[in-house]
């Protein structure tokens, strides 16, 4: 009889992933700005009476926390939905980072619109971007695939990341 020997595996924690429900669509953005993989469901087809159902299914599929802020579907999600109790967007994610769901930080690294992450952008790319700033050699840009959109930390990123650094606490 041969003997197994145990193998210790060393990796990455997995990060959470998140679904949202259509009434957190600045936390979705904010969740994204933030690195985090998260699907909203403003991807599914408006007017679904199932649509409860359906979110708690890809939460439970996806292995994603479904945010909501309806008292009900947190309930029927139990353990794979958190109820969102408050209205503003920075005390949304003073709650995620309270519950250490997600820590205080702007990654850039995934597409706002779309969720998916962001590679850097090459000169081609840039170049053709009509909403690029015309100086850009000191700047990194970043590219959505799926969407064609270029991102780059400017003025609405770095007011972001101070928004961030003033307004939570880890």
């Amino acid at each position: 009889m041969r003997r197994s020997r145990s193998c210790v595996m060393s990796h990455k924690p997995t990060e959470q992933k998140f679904i949202t429900d259509r009434m957190l669509g600045t936390l979705t953005r904010y969740l994204r700005f933030m690195g985090y993989d998260t699907t909203s469901a403003n991807g599914l087809a408006e007017g679904d009476p199932r649509e409860d159902t359906r979110l708690l299914a890809l939460a439970k599929e996806q292995h994603r926390l479904l945010l909501t802020k309806d008292a009900d579907l947190a309930r029927r999600g139990d353990a794979s939905a958190l109820l969102i109790r408050s209205d503003d967007v920075m005390e949304q994610v003073q709650q995620l980072i309270d519950q250490h769901l997600v820590v205080r930080r702007i990654t850039m690294s995934r597409c706002s619109l779309c969720n998916s992450e962001l590679r850097e952008a090459n000169t081609c790319e840039i170049e053709r971007c009509e909403y690029a700033p015309k100086d850009w050699r000191n700047l990194t840009f970043y590219w959505c695939r799926h969407c064609e959109k270029l991102y780059w930390n400017g003025s609405h990123g770095r007011q972001l990341e101070q928004r961030v650094e003033r307004e939570l606490r880890e």
